[in-house]
């Protein structure tokens, strides 16, 4: 007899075939003495439509809202049924004894292959195959440790009610709102309030209203002393009178001894790693350095994890390593010990290593440990120049957690004149420690948020030595001014912070749902708040302008019409809980559900008895070739487009998309824009290129272009779709990566 391996992806799936000594070709698996590998393309089976529940439910009618099902059916999903009839009759090959779950070790990664049971009908023996890396080391252990998979129960009711949940509350409540206002409008509960925090940002942003303030620099002994108000502690004023009478004070006293220390203090500092990446970090610190989408790091994540095989499961919220994987830490410096890292690893490797609880902690780690390198030999030169760049974050944070501290000697001076205080500050580093590894580096993990705190007393300065009591002649006296800024739009790497910890956006004060919301882990969960952002991009909601998130016409009204409760994040605070409750084995699905399946009959009975409006204000005069109707301007994450307005419809058309083309001007990417049957490329600087010309410059320049050059853009840009002719226009250009 044999056991069935169910993968959740090709390239996993291949990887315990070679391991276990599977070397037979079957159509959809691979074969050996033992096991047999198959696989699934991530979901091969979902929720069944409404209409397959009830054919009145085809039709988009707010009369028959709500849609809430006896019993729940699950349907093959279209584009993946060949794979899912392979996958069905190997589960009922009669030497097939039982079944080995090695989906991604996770809640959705269970949910992938019990519903591929499920729908299959089979009801053999289950056990599963929990790793964090698919290095063949993890596999080997993986599969000498294997789990018995009703362990598992619980967490696939609790993925299961998860997505039931969603479809209850999301495609009723978007029915309701495209049917009541006759626009594509959706919502649902992560999306929802996502969309609001963006909105509150920008609320506050209009409402602010900025205030001159003032300060006093003084110049004495080739040192800055910044002026201190003696009651409040605070470097500002918005009083310029009072600051211009001191001013005037000072200047009017300047002598030799006018200036007086009257306190030296010196401490001794140590800062320690900023600690191992999970997900959402990883996405944050990709996105301010390298303008890296939370969504491109995740993918990229997901190659260097199963194709090189070199980093962990990059899904995980821990930013923590348990102490099982210590013994193995010494096995992975060696195989990072290459290139730039040789300058840091070899002294790892000749001393024990000193681990602490800043990044061990066996009660921190849940599903998955932090993402850490794997102990697999690394071909840097087979990675993109994207992939290295993300690698090099995850090495450089894993080393750093390894290496001492940062320790410097820290030195706070005092001073008076003319009754006012001055300070100034100074740091003398004893120690590079950790940050060694970012010596070179323009943005050091512990400076984005300090930067300017350490400017207030001018910690770059160096400081001569000073001792108490001695007077000192002020050489200048300036006064400086600035004006209070409003908070930043969101960039998707402060956007991730916020989806994180929403607490500061909620409405209610109530401690014990703060606490909640903190310990369900904010808005969505690391796996899926990537695709939310997309969504809000793709469905229009939001736009960027460089770097920035603004919310769209459509999404202000969109709020406007949501019911209050979808909008608020302590609702997806309170589904967590719960589901991590099931999971947990400590509260049955059904009682979940009962709840959620009252709370849709509540919500689409506030959208029918709503009275708003929705307005297009995008339209313009071009007509859908499909349906005559005017379309609708909108501009996509990379691209402009016009939309038609009819949901059925569906028609978009790519007018302007931003390409890896450099201007020869000013080198920025230039934008391509269609005008009838011609191609023009844009610059922000003010150039304009035919295409025709493009070409003929590029082909004089010496360039040339590839196949599979071109297919690789195509694929990047491919988040918005492309007309063919577009397509056709943009297969004759050489991109500059």
């Amino acid at each position: 007899m044999k056991s069935l391996i169910l993968a959740e992806k090709p390239s996993v799936a291949r990887d315990i075939a070679r391991v276990l000594n599977c070397r037979k070709t079957l159509p959809g698996a691979i074969e050996g003495n033992a096991y047999v590998v198959t696989w699934a393309l991530g979901h091969l089976v979902t929720l069944s439509d409404p209409e397959n529940y009830d054919k009145k439910f085809k039709e988009w009618d707010m009369s028959v809202l709500p849609m809430i099902p006896a019993k729940w059916d699950l349907i093959v999903i279209k584009q993946t049924a060949k794979q899912y009839s392979h996958v069905k009759s190997l589960l009922f090959r009669n030497d097939i004894n039982e079944i080995i779950i090695a989906t991604d070790a996770g809640r959705e990664g269970e949910l992938v292959a019990r519903w591929i049971l499920e729908k299959a009908g089979c009801r053999k023996a289950i056990k599963r195959l929990w790793i964090s890396s698919v290095t063949d080391k993890a596999i080997k252990e993986g599969f000498q440790n294997l789990k018995d998979g009703r362990k598992y129960n619980a967490l696939y009711h609790a993925a299961r009610s998860r997505a039931e949940a969603d479809w209850l509350v999301g495609i009723n409540a978007t029915r309701a709102l495209t049917c009541k206002y006759n626009a594509q409008l959706s919502c649902g509960r992560v999306q929802t309030p996502t969309l609001a925090m963006i909105s509150a940002r920008e609320e506050e942003i209009r409402s602010f209203k900025p205030k001159e303030y003032y300060g006093l620099n003084i110049q004495a002994s080739q040192v800055t002393w910044t002026w201190q108000d003696k009651k409040s502690g605070s470097t500002r004023s918005f009083s310029k009178d009072k600051l211009a009478d001191i001013q005037k004070t000072l200047l009017a006293s300047s002598n030799e001894n006018a200036f007086q220390i009257t306190d030296v203090q010196k401490a001794m500092k140590k800062t320690v790693s900023p600690g191992l990446y999970d997900l959402t970090e990883l996405q944050r610190d990709a996105n301010r350095r390298f303008g890296f989408s939370a969504k491109e790091t995740l993918n990229i994540m997901q190659r260097l994890y199963e194709t090189h095989k070199v980093l962990t499961y990059p899904r995980t919220d821990s930013r923590y390593i348990g102490s099982d994987v210590v013994p193995t830490l010494k096995e992975r410096l060696k195989a990072i010990n290459f290139g730039p890292y040789k300058a840091f690893v070899p002294t790892l490797l000749k001393m024990p290593l000193h681990t602490n609880k800043s990044f061990v902690d066996d009660r921190k780690v849940s599903d998955h440990h932090a993402i850490i390198p794997t102990e697999e030999f690394v071909q840097p030169e087979h990675m993109t120049n994207e992939e290295r760049k993300i690698y090099d974050l995850v090495v450089r944070r894993f080393i750093s957690v390894l290496y001492p501290a940062y320790e410097y000697e820290q030195t706070t001076l005092q001073g008076t004149s003319s009754g006012q205080v001055f300070k100034a500050k100074g740091n003398k580093i004893l120690s590079l420690g950790w940050k060694a590894l970012y010596e070179n580096d323009n943005i050091s993990p512990d400076t984005i948020s300090d930067a300017n705190a350490a400017d207030c007393f001018g910690f770059s300065q160096k400081l001569p030595e000073f001792k108490k009591g001695q007077n000192l002649r002020i050489d200048r006296v300036t006064m400086t001014s600035g004006k209070t800024a409003p908070p930043a739009r969101f960039t998707e790497a402060t956007l991730l912070s916020a989806m994180e910890n929403p607490i500061r956006f909620m409405e209610s004060k109530d401690s014990l749902a703060r606490k909640t919301l903190g310990e369900t882990g904010g808005l969505g969960t690391v796996a899926t708040r990537a695709d939310i952002i997309e969504k809000l991009f793709h469905t229009f909601l939001i736009e960027k302008k460089g770097q920035e998130i603004h919310i769209t016409s459509k999404g202000k009204q969109l709020l406007t019409l949501v019911p209050a409760d979808l909008k608020k994040p302590e609702l997806t605070a309170s589904w967590e809980m719960q589901l991590s409750e099931i999971a947990k084995g400590k509260t049955k699905e059904q009682t979940f559900l009962h709840e959620i399946e009252d709370y849709t009959k509540t919500l689409i009975q506030e959208i029918k008895t709503a009275d708003g409006t929705f307005k297009h204000d995008n339209l313009t005069n071009h007509k859908c070739p499909n349906c005559g109707k005017r379309l609708l301007a909108v501009n996509g994450k990379n691209a402009r487009l016009l939309v038609c307005q009819d949901r059925a419809c569906g028609y978009k058309e790519t007018i302007a998309r931003t390409s890896n083309a450099r201007c020869p001007e000013c080198h920025k990417r230039m934008e391509l824009i269609k005008k009838g049957d011609t191609q023009i490329f844009v610059c922000s600087c003010g150039h304009k290129e035919k295409l025709d010309a493009f070409k003929e410059r590029r082909k004089k320049e010496g360039a040339g272009v590839s196949k599979k050059d071109v297919q690789r853009y195509l694929n990047k840009q491919k988040e918005e779709p492309v007309n063919n002719a577009f397509a056709q226009a943009l297969s004759g250009l050489k991109l500059d990566e």
